[in-house]
Formats: structure tokens, C-alpha cells, sequence
């Protein structure tokens, strides 16, 4: 099959080079109709404070999902994908990033690590959710596999890790490459703004309202991206090689998913759920993503498809198996174990 993909895909790059070209109307529009409707629902949300807080929470959940298209926006401005100008990415970029709360230089130097390093398993702690090899966890004592099963827990892995990941890990400097300063002093400034503006908001709207309010929005968000950046990277017949045997065209094609959702959730999570595309070039920006895929199948032909039912089966996966080139179970390492037929 690799060989396959990679004589058939071999003029890959002139397949997709004309889906490169940002688009100035379509990237205002897709301001347009995603930042109104987050705004109404804020404000929408603000009111139904005095009729029902359940109501406020199921608002909450679909104006996160707003705010992840929010995101994308930042996400494609990263990439310098979204606009042609990019003084307009930079500045459309940081914007977004006082309604995602994720600092927009910052973030965008990780992520582009994270595309140049996917499927590398050097690299796999920078920009991507962590795991180890089954040979890795064989290795461990009891306390380690212990600790390890707690972080690979469904509910920590998409409510409690997405919640520390915003409110420290984007906030700290933890990642850091040579001649990264200034990158640095971007996240330091982003954070002095984001704080003066939640400062200035709670004292506007009064604090326990702005929080009720702000603080679901950016839960659900966190965990609604976690969830699918773990199912784009993680799936059970994903890509993972050590550098010396590493391939982008497969590290693309297999190591990211076709993520097929209904139309609507499509279009609210900014077609992201193409990434075997997005993989293969992330100069394309995402509104075009869906127009490259209609247009040439044979990229999906040879990506992993997966359905929402589907995806669901994911969180099973703990451990990458590096002689089965698979993700497996717990319960697969465990009962392997047990037979002696791990090598």
C-alpha cells in the first residue's frame, strides 16, 4: 500500500499547488459568519442568565463550536495560508486569538514544527498529544504504567488536559528553540492583553456573569479541538516512523485523517476534518480544502476515512505498535503480555 501511494501520488504537489491561492472574499466572509453569530450568542447567553443556566451551557457548547471556526481563522493566519498580505494574517491572526485565548505567534511556530515533525517519533511530545510505543511502555515499572493509563483516560485526556493546556501550557514558555525571543516576548504580550481584556470585561459585565458565560465557551472548545486533533493524529492505522525511515507523503496521507462529518460540522470546524490534505500542504487555506478534496478523489482514496461512529472507537487507542504499525488497546498490550508474543 505505501508503495502504492507513493507511485500514484507522485505528482502530488501539482495536484494541489492551484488550491494554494487565498481568497480575499471568501477569507471576509468567513469572518463575517463566524465571528457575528459568536457575538450573538454571547450576547444571548448574557440574558439567558436570568432565565436558565442550562440553557446558557447548551449555548455555551454551540457557540464554542463558533469559536473553534474562530480558531481556524488563527490557525490558517499561522500558516500564512488565509490571506494573500501578511501583515493581514498577522493582524486578523492576533485578533483571533483574544477569543481563542491561545497566543497567536506562539502557537503558530509549534504548529509549524508539528507539520514539518508529524508522524516522526522524535518529535511526537512538540505539537501533537503524547504516547508512547508499546516497547516504551513495556519498559515501565508499575507507577509509571499507572501514570501513564491516567493521562491516556478519556476524561482527562479531553476536559482536564485541554483545561491545563490553555490556562498554563500556552501561557508559559515551556516550548523554546534557539532564536525564538521574540516569539516569546509575543506570548508574554499576548498574555498582558488577554488578561486586560478579561479584566476590563468582568469589571463591565460583572464577574461572576462574564464567567458564567466566558468560561464554558472556552472548556467546550478545548475539549471539541483536543478531540480532534486526537482523532486527526491517532487513529488505529496512523503513521508513525522513527526520522530515519519517515516519508511526508505517507506521514500526510496515513498520519492524518479524512474526518468525514455532517456538512454543518464541517463547515463549523473550518473543513478541518480534511487533514490529510491540509497535511500534504498547509498553504492551502480551509476554505479550500473541501473544493480540493471534491475535485480530486483519488486523496481520499488513499486516506483514512473515518465517521463520527467511527472516531468513537479511538479512544481506545493507548500504545503504538511499531511491529504491527497500529495503534492498540490496554487491553491488547495486557493480554499480548500475557502470552509472551510481544517482541
Amino acid at each position: 500500500m505505501k508503495q502504492e501511494i507513493t507511485k500514484v501520488l507522485q505528482n502530488w504537489s501539482s495536484i494541489i499547488a492551484s488550491y494554494k491561492k487565498p481568497n480575499t472574499t471568501k477569507a471576509v466572509i468567513q469572518i463575517l459568519n463566524s465571528f457575528l453569530p459568536f457575538f450573538a450568542l454571547w450576547v444571548l447567553m448574557y440574558f439567558s442568565l436570568s432565565w436558565s443556566y442550562w440553557l446558557t451551557l447548551g449555548l455555551a457548547i454551540v457557540n464554542a463550536f463558533f469559536l473553534v471556526r474562530i480558531f481556524i481563522i488563527q490557525h490558517d493566519c499561522g500558516h500564512y495560508s488565509f490571506f494573500k498580505s501578511k501583515k493581514w494574517n498577522n493582524i486578523v491572526g492576533f485578533f483571533c486569538s483574544f477569543f481563542s485565548t491561545i497566543p497567536f505567534q506562539y502557537w503558530a511556530r509549534v504548529h509549524s514544527y508539528h507539520h514539518g515533525h508529524t508522524g516522526q517519533l522524535e518529535h511526537r511530545d512538540i505539537g501533537d498529544i503524547n504516547f508512547l510505543t508499546v516497547k516504551e511502555f513495556q519498559k515501565l515499572k508499575k507507577w509509571g504504567r499507572l501514570k501513564y493509563r491516567i493521562f491516556r483516560n478519556p476524561i482527562v485526556l479531553f476536559f482536564i488536559v485541554p483545561t491545563i493546556y490553555l490556562t498554563v501550557s500556552n501561557r508559559l514558555p515551556i516550548i523554546s528553540f534557539q532564536g525564538w525571543r521574540k516569539v516569546h516576548l509575543s506570548q508574554f504580550y499576548n498574555n498582558i492583553a488577554l488578561a486586560l481584556l478579561y479584566i476590563g470585561l468582568g469589571y463591565l459585565l460583572g464577574w461572576k456573569n462574564f464567567l458564567l458565560i466566558q468560561l464554558p465557551i472556552i472548556f467546550f472548545f478545548g475539549t471539541i479541538a483536543f478531540w480532534f486533533f486526537y482523532v486527526q493524529h491517532q487513529h488505529e492505522k496512523t503513521y508513525m516512523h522513527w526520522k530515519e525511515n519517515w516519508e511526508y507523503l505517507l506521514a500526510a496521507m496515513k498520519g492524518a485523517s479524512y474526518y468525514k462529518l455532517p456538512k454543518l460540522f464541517n463547515w463549523l470546524t473550518g473543513n478541518i476534518g480534511f487533514h490529510h490534505i491540509h497535511h500534504l500542504s498547509h498553504r492551502i487555506p480551509n476554505y479550500n480544502l473541501q473544493q480540493c478534496a471534491k475535485d480530486n478523489p483519488i486523496l481520499q482514496e488513499y486516506a483514512t476515512t473515518l465517521s463520527f461512529k467511527d472516531s468513537l472507537k479511538t479512544v481506545f487507542n493507548k500504545l503504538w505498535d511499531e511491529e504491527r504499525e497500529r495503534m492498540i488497546s490496554f487491553k491488547e498490550f495486557y493480554r499480548m503480555e500475557r502470552a509472551g508474543t510481544l517482541i
